[in-house]
């Protein structure tokens, strides 16, 4: 039987390039499909916004309303296309890392596959759980405390669209982030660069940190949309260090 000759480097450069083109293509389709979809893709998007999100009715919230506004001539425009294609790229994303991880994994050993599927498969999951979270929880009780907030009752709050859109996609991608923290530990135990006892001494600290963190991602002199916030951030410390622990 003849063997298969080795890919060159330039065979790897157009292998990557058919991949990255793969990935572009679906991503614009489904960012194309849900910019079709502008009613539906913005009654998800500005849910939060009125009193009728099940996360107030939940927390028994009083009625109210937060009106938007628009300030330039292409704003909207732009925002559409942005919010579709923040969706495309949210949608798409098991595919992507479908396709990245078939390219990648040629070169991996056997047991480097299965650390590398787990890594992957896990990291894509907390990522998910950390922007379900901050849209059903954390964002709406920002939005509800900033929305509404006032220094006189003289004072109306007109906030703008691109505000409003701009502060959903930061948190969702800060909390996306800061649910990795469990898997990135994970990885530097098993590394060696860290472990149970020395996360455990700095606890302190970590607590610290994560109340900075916290008042970072939710710029609010709200006591309890802190705790909120920080609390989760805190229970995946304590997992990690179970996790680490866990892992010798």
């Amino acid at each position: 039987m003849s063997e298969v000759p080795p890919m060159t480097f330039w065979d790897h450069l157009d292998e990557l390039r058919s991949v990255l083109i793969r990935i572009l293509v679906v991503t614009v389709l489904i960012a194309a499909f849900a910019f079709c979809l502008k009613d539906e893709l913005f009654a998800v998007v500005l849910a939060p916004r009125t009193s009728d999100f099940i996360t107030y009715r939940l927390m028994g919230v009083e009625p109210f309303s937060i009106h938007l506004m628009n300030t330039g001539l292409t704003e909207q425009f732009m925002i559409h296309m942005k919010t579709a294609f923040y969706a495309g790229v949210l949608v798409a994303s098991p595919y992507i890392l479908y396709v990245l991880f078939r390219f990648v994994s040629p070169a991996l050993y056997d047991n480097e596959k299965r650390y590398a599927t787990l890594l992957v498969g896990t990291g894509y999951v907390m990522f998910m759980l950390g922007t379900v979270l901050n849209y059903l929880l954390i964002f709406p009780l920002t939005v509800k405390f900033l929305g509404t907030y006032q220094v006189s009752p003289d004072v109306a709050n007109m906030l703008t669209l691109q505000s409003y859109i701009d502060t959903l996609l930061m948190m969702c991608l800060m909390m996306g982030i800061i649910f990795e923290l469990p898997v990135v530990s994970w990885l530097l135990g098993k590394m060696g660069l860290i472990n149970a006892s020395m996360m455990q001494k700095w606890r302190k600290h970590a607590i610290v940190t994560i109340l900075v963190a916290a008042a970072i991602i939710t710029p609010t002199t709200d006591a309890f949309t802190l705790f909120v916030v920080a609390l989760p951030i805190w229970l995946l410390y304590e997992l990690s260090i179970l996790i680490v622990k866990l892992n010798g």
